[in-house]
């Protein structure tokens, strides 16, 4: 959804630009799972001086209660741990107002709004609540599905409880994907919407939620700077064999100084690029030809019900059908199902 034209007042100085004009490079594990997994991975990503600020789940969304869902405010004093031997500053992903406070207690210096959050304005609203009278950072991720309303009215509200030091994360979006390439779906026009609704506005690329397997890194990597992406966040762990969630997407600290020092040098590979573009084009053609079919068969049942009205009877039975209309009825059946899956299926970032 376009939303309308927005307004935001950002700081002149912004925590998600580097100064040198670089990209920002954000990394830490997917989930903070003991003080030395977390105290460990920091120093070692520090040994490489690219990573500008640290992040490691402490609450972590999952669809099944039975995955690891974090430590909750527990692994918060190990991020204060990391601050003071590395002096990474860190991040915090929230979900809710308790999440919100117990990281500003514990010193967090740049929180993010989950996309399960940024769904809802009313979460918004009550987390905007906790921060005003701060000068907190504060980033925003995408909605789980793409709402570009939804993404600059979350920003929006964070900007008008006095926030103005805000930036944006695009993690992709939930829905079906035949190709099961991608763990989120990157839709990079609506990356682009955003920027275009708010040019000033700092946007990061989290690219292992996007991509979803080390194979990808890359090229999703690649294709987000392409686009003007002001940094990228790369999930970094000692061990991802051992991680406790998502490990096919995590590197190893020596692992993520190899991607990035490709991606500084803008090395290609090229037919790797070259299929993300032509996947990423296919998918959008599908999208389009699903939305024409759906208006013809909305169309097709006008016409019938028009029909009816004059008094020719009701159209026939589904047993007298012809074989044509039995599949564009199929079709339709078909769509409607797809569509609602993916609107009501939830990502787990």
């Amino acid at each position: 959804m376009r939303a309308s034209k927005t307004t935001i007042s950002l700081a002149p100085q912004s925590s998600f630009r580097n100064a040198s004009g670089k990209p920002m490079l954000i990394a830490g594990p997917g989930s903070a799972e003991t003080e030395l997994q977390t105290l460990t991975t920091a120093q070692q990503l520090q040994k490489m001086q690219f990573v500008n600020m640290y992040v490691a789940g402490i609450w972590n969304s999952r669809i099944c209660p039975d995955g690891f869902e974090g430590v909750g405010a527990a692994g918060l004093p190990w991020l204060q741990k990391v601050k003071a031997e590395t002096g990474f500053k860190f991040i915090v992903d929230v979900s809710n107002v308790q999440q919100a406070e117990e990281a500003l207690n514990h010193g967090a210096d740049v929180l993010s709004l989950n996309g399960l959050v940024t769904v809802n304005p009313y979460a918004v609203q009550e987390i905007a609540e906790v921060f005003r009278g701060t000068t907190t950072p504060l980033l925003v991720s995408n909605p789980v599905y793409p709402d570009l309303g939804l993404w600059v009215g979350a920003l929006a509200r964070l900007n008008r409880a006095g926030l103005t030091d805000l930036g944006a994360i695009h993690r992709g979006f939930s829905g079906q994907d035949s190709s099961q390439l991608y763990r989120n779906q990157p839709k990079w026009d609506v990356m682009l919407q955003l920027r275009q609704e708010l040019p000033n506005l700092p946007i990061l690329v989290d690219v292992s939620h996007i991509a979803g397997k080390r194979s990808l890194l890359y090229p999703v990597g690649q294709r987000a700077l392409d686009l003007g992406a002001d940094g990228l966040l790369l999930e970094s762990h000692i061990n991802p064999a051992e991680a406790l969630g998502s490990p096919q997407q995590q590197l190893m600290p020596q692992e993520l100084e190899v991607l990035v020092n490709a991606l500084k040098t803008r090395a290609k590979l090229t037919e790797t690029n070259t299929f993300i573009e032509q996947l990423d084009a296919l998918h959008q053609e599908v999208e389009n030809l699903d939305q024409q079919l759906l208006e013809l068969l909305l169309h097709r049942t006008s016409v019938t019900s028009q029909m009816s009205s004059f008094g020719l009877g009701s159209p026939a039975p589904t047993e007298q059908l012809s074989r044509k209309q039995e599949q564009l009825a199929s079709l339709l059946e078909q769509y409607i199902s797809t569509s609602t899956k993916q609107n009501l299926t939830v990502a787990v970032a």
